[in-house]
């Protein structure tokens, strides 16, 4: 650990990377930017990090993306962010020009059968709750007792989970039900197509996040940072949102320094 806070390997790794062409740096937004909270709705940004997204991003040859779970509208006002910061929603299947794989009517048929069963089951469980997106359902069961968490998560797996054409995402104390196919590995893939980036700097903290870890190049110099404990594919590790603010602040200045000498 040195006097940033940051593990020294990763400082030595995120100094390296400052200096590729085009970089793109990613962050997942709960449990990263924002702390994870009891209440979805209130998950405030840490201004830090959006002073660091943001300097970051105005920085040339430099894309700064947030890639999250949440519905895109919803990650927008949450974090106040806007262009040329990147936003992705629904587990990087939502950009700004929509989605994408098309939602077809079949599928938001099958949508509203999801969000009335998931509904069906908050309703036998206190602390439950439901959360309706455009192409997908969560099943929030943070402030449910632990056995009836246990209990909501078992039945939406068993039921609504393994119907034909859902896909099924799992996060912290959270199940999600879409109707199409989503991953925040293909939005990295997306994403650094698009602007050409030599490499790429991607924070997660959530078992989402592990399908952005699989899609990093650590041989073109890709950095992956696992946010909080649990097992990841990642190389990197700290420890909470304080940390992410001092990596993404860490990761301008030394962005700015390298654009200023050239």
């Amino acid at each position: 650990m040195n006097h940033t806070g940051i593990p020294a390997e990763l400082t030595d790794a995120l100094v390296r990377v400052a200096g590729v062409g085009v970089l793109l740096v990613a962050s997942d937004y709960d449990g990263c930017v924002s702390p994870i909270v009891a209440r979805p709705e209130d998950a405030v940004p840490e201004p830090a990090s959006i002073d660091a997204l943001v300097a970051a991003a105005a920085l040339p040859d430099t894309v700064v993306a947030v890639v999250s779970g949440r519905e895109r509208a919803v990650l927008a006002e949450l974090s106040g962010l806007t262009a040329p910061v990147v936003l992705v929603g629904s587990h990087g299947s939502e950009f700004e020009s929509g989605f994408a794989v098309e939602v077809t009517d079949e599928a938001r048929a099958l949508l509203t059968r999801l969000i009335d069963e998931l509904r069906a089951i908050a309703a036998e469980f206190p602390g439950s709750t439901v959360e309706v997106k455009p192409a997908s359902t969560v099943l929030h069961v943070r402030n449910a007792s632990a056995s009836d968490a246990v209990a909501a998560l078992d039945r939406a797996r068993t039921g609504p989970a393994s119907w034909p054409g859902v896909h099924t995402t799992e996060g912290k104390a959270v199940l999600e039900l879409a109707v199409i196919e989503t991953s925040k590995g293909h939005a990295l893939d997306t994403l650094r197509a698009a602007v050409g980036a030599d490499a790429v700097i991607y924070l997660g903290d959530d078992v989402t996040d592990e399908k952005a870890f699989a899609h990093l190049r650590p041989q073109t110099g890709d950095i992956g940072i696992k946010v909080g404990e649990g097992d990841t594919a990642a190389d990197y590790r700290i420890a909470d949102t304080d940390d992410v603010a001092t990596v993404l602040a860490f990761v301008a200045e030394q962005r700015a320094r390298t654009a200023s000498a050239g």
